[in-house]
């Protein structure tokens, strides 16, 4: 597909992920705009008792980001980080990590040692986990992520033809749901979703759905550029 044919570029994913999407994508020549359609919230946790967690297991940056003062009563336990960024901003906040997976939380289950029990500092939308035998998981919520408006003046630009990057199933869900308010047709958006069940949420009639055959945002910006070619 043609740049031409898609003007617009369109990340929606909340900040700080958004500003670093904006910066990969442009180191691959793309002209990439960025409108958060979310904001991270931290909620209120009661955190468990230290004693009984082994390691905390970490599904997002925004967890160490947004876990508030009850992160501190854990700071003497590993941390099992999904992937790098993830991994960073745990070390910048103190902990020791001890492993950062490359595929999603269940590929860093699968490589943890039983017997442990791991403390799930998770955001209101998560994946369920099938964790080995001998680990045991507890799961906080510190997070969520609120949907914002998508503007009519946005509405028009996307109508005309655009390829929107989708992280996430609920923002695929949200976006689907604001062009439909606002009548923008399906048929003139080309999507670019993580992964299979990002795709499966945005549902059917846009132009195309493609995926990256790695569930990375480096991956999916390489992707957007082909396309654009």
């Amino acid at each position: 597909m043609s740049a031409r044919a898609h003007p617009l570029i369109l990340a929606i994913r909340p900040e700080p992920g958004l500003a670093a999407t904006l910066a990969q994508g442009r180191r691959h020549g793309l002209a990439i705009t960025g409108v958060p359609l979310f904001e991270i919230r931290p909620r209120g946790w009661d955190a468990p008792d230290p004693a009984r967690i082994d390691g905390l297991l970490i599904g997002s940056a925004n967890a160490i980001r947004h876990g508030g003062t009850g992160l501190a009563a854990f700071i003497d336990k590993p941390v099992f980080a999904v992937g790098a960024a993830t991994a960073d901003a745990a070390r910048k906040a103190g902990f020791e990590v001890a492993a950062v997976g490359e595929g999603g939380l269940q590929g860093v289950l699968a490589a943890i040692a039983p017997p442990r029990r791991l403390l799930r500092i998770a955001g209101e939308e998560h994946v369920a986990l099938d964790p080995p035998e001998g680990v045991g998981i507890e799961t906080v919520i510190a997070y969520e992520s609120a949907a914002l408006p998508l503007s009519p003046e946005l509405g028009a630009q996307l109508a005309k033809g655009a390829i929107v990057l989708l992280h996430s199933a609920t923002a695929a869900a949200h976006f689907a749901a604001e062009c439909g308010a606002l009548g923008v047709p399906r048929a003139a958006i080309t999507l670019a979703a993580l992964g299979p069940r990002i795709a499966s949420a945005a549902g059917k009639d846009w132009r195309a759905i493609h995926m990256p055959d790695r569930p990375r945002d480096a991956a999916l910006l390489a992707l957007v550029a082909k396309l654009c070619l």
